[in-house]
Formats: C-alpha cells, structure tokens, sequence
C-alpha cells in the first residue's frame, strides 16, 4: 500500500502517513528503523507493510520494495 508522509520527527524517529484512503496512520521508531532511510520530508511517497492489526511495519520510498519483500529464496513475481 502507497501513502504520503504527513509529519516525521527525527528525533523519536516516528511520524505519521495519509494512506491513500484518506486514513491518517502512525509509525513508530521500529519500522522506521527498519527502512533503512535516514530521514522522510512530509509530502513524500511512501510504500508501507502492515500486520493483520493494522499497525506499519516497514516503509520504504515508493517504487523500490519493502525491506526483507520478498522473502529470500522466494522467485520473482512474473511480469505481464
């Protein structure tokens, strides 16, 4: 799923995201950590992973993939 960063402080290392449903999310220090970025600016594309709670767990800069997606071994997805 794609959303668009809302606010980020670097401190906490969390923020939150406008999903493209209009859903306003957070994210905390974990899933940003596991991004690998070192910054977000409000306004930037993100793609994010959620468990079946609903909570994000990882981000990553939309049009690249979600850290550890997909899972190592696994084939490729097929194009069409």
């Amino acid at each position: 799923m794609q959303a668009t960063v809302r606010g980020f402080d670097p401190a906490a290392r969390s923020g939150t995201v406008f999903c493209d449903d209009g859903t306003v999310v957070a994210f905390g220090a974990a899933a940003f950590d596991a991004s690998g970025l070192r910054l977000l600016r409000p306004g930037q594309r993100v793609t994010i992973g959620r468990d079946s709670g609903g909570a994000i767990t990882s981000l990553a800069l939309a049009g690249f993939p979600l850290p550890g997606y997909p899972p190592a071994g696994s084939a490729p997805a097929p194009r069409g």
